[in-house]
Parts: C-alpha cells; structure tokens; sequence
C-alpha cells in the first residue's frame, strides 16, 4: 500500500433509538481502537458515560476484535463499537419461556 493514501473507514455506534455512522479518512496505518478515539462518540453521545467509550468493545463488520488496539484497519472497513449489555441473553431466554409458559 502506497505511503500518504488515507483510508475511508466508518465508525457506527447505536443505542436503541438511534445510531450514527461516522466516515473518516485516516492514515493506513491507524488501529481500530485509534479510529474510535477519533470519532468522538462522547460529544456525539453525551447521555452516554463516558466509561463505555475509554475501552469498548469494537468489532469489525459484526465480527468482534480480541485486540482492537493491534488491528490495522483496511480501505472500507466498519468499525462497530458494543455497548454493555443490559441482560444476560441466558436470563432474557429464560425469562421469556417463563412467560410463555404461564400464559
């Protein structure tokens, strides 16, 4: 890959009423955890604690990163940032046959 071209990425975070998809143009050799830091979702997100974005977990095209610090992004790639989840996926399943049976 040629020196000095810039990357066209984009960084998606969501919470359940709405979601922004932020492009940026950044040098290749720039990590996922870099263009997170970039994209300031704390100013665009401020009724999110800030704690969420200081280490998210980040995937990249639904494909979650172990060490988003050491991925070096590639031309196009979508930077995904997860928010905690609020319930166990377990404990929600759960829930929701204990419903079904009491009806």
């Amino acid at each position: 890959m040629p020196t000095g071209r810039l990357l066209h990425i984009e960084v998606a975070f969501a919470l359940p009423c709405r979601q922004r998809l932020i492009s940026l143009e950044v040098e290749p050799h720039t990590t996922a955890a870099e263009a997170v830091e970039r994209a300031n979702l704390p100013g665009l997100f401020p009724e999110v604690p800030d704690a969420i974005f200081r280490q998210p977990a980040i995937g990249i095209f639904g494909k979650a990163l172990r060490a988003p610090h050491s991925y070096r992004l590639r031309d196009g790639d979508r930077v995904e940032v997860y928010r905690p989840l609020v319930i166990d996926p377990k404990a929600a399943r759960q829930a929701r046959a204990q419903r079904q049976r009491d009806r």
